[in-house]
């Protein structure tokens, strides 16, 4: 993959009432080879549909999702989507659901003959990411996928995701609630308004992949900086609905 590009998307879902919910208004942005950019915004801004526009499971109601120039029409087998369930297969053993991407890559393989039911969380985690790795992807989509974890496991899988995309040079979009996450994963980090969403702001993030980044005073910085822009946009949303 060169070059993933959303092009003025809109997307607009319908409804009983006939009018129908706007979820995504204008959106334009790029994702460049081996980019790890992470999107943030309030629980209904379109976040979702972005990676699912991005996976060709989901066409836009107007403007373009293109990869090389190419429109994005259906799914591609370069692109994995991890989900906030993992999208593991429960009849299938642990090498039965890895196996669907060949190999098995983050340290499961004691658990290989078990199933995703006796796997912890975290191991449920990593097994979602041997599958959708195991084909030597270009494009990993992710939503919300470490939202259920403890902050311990959260912070290692984090590490996981980090090094997994350091190593083999993959383009990645993670979509998250937490700006923690967001700063500690993303080389871009796009701030979407509430619905419909719009990107707000786009905070360059050079420091990612530094060490003990999650102590520095940088990280702090940004992590406030991408705070009180989402708060902005909620309050300008707020005032814009009262005026």
């Amino acid at each position: 993959m060169q070059r993933l590009h959303f092009d003025d998307i809109t997307m607009r879902y319908s409804s009983e009432d006939g009018k129908g919910t706007l979820a995504l208004d204008g959106l334009s942005f790029s994702v460049e080879k081996g980019e790890s950019v992470a999107i943030i915004g309030p629980s209904g801004c379109g976040k979702s549909s972005t990676l699912q526009m991005a996976a060709g499971l989901l066409q836009p109601t107007s403007g373009s999702v293109t990869i090389d120039g190419a429109p994005v029409t259906a799914p591609r087998q370069d692109t994995s989507l991890i989900l906030q369930d993992f999208g593991l297969l429960p009849w299938k053993t642990v090498r039965d659901n890895a196996e669907l991407g060949l190999k098995i890559h983050v340290g499961l393989q004691d658990f290989a003959q078990a199933y995703p039911s006796g796997l912890s969380g975290g191991m449920r985690q990593r097994l979602a990411l041997a599958r959708s790795l195991a084909l030597d992807v270009d494009l990993l989509l992710m939503d919300e996928p470490l939202s259920a974890l403890d902050a311990l496991l959260r912070e290692q899988l984090q590490d996981t995701l980090l090094a997994l995309w350091q190593a083999q040079g993959y383009a990645q979009i993670l979509v998250t609630h937490s700006i923690e996450e967001a700063v500690f994963l993303g080389q871009r980090i796009l701030v979407l308004t509430p619905r419909p969403g719009r990107v707000i702001a786009v905070v360059d993030n050079p420091d990612v992949g530094s060490d003990d980044y999650r102590g520095s005073d940088a990280f702090f910085e940004r992590c406030t900086d991408i705070r009180k822009k989402l708060r902005a946009a909620v309050e300008a949303t707020k005032e814009a609905s009262h005026a």
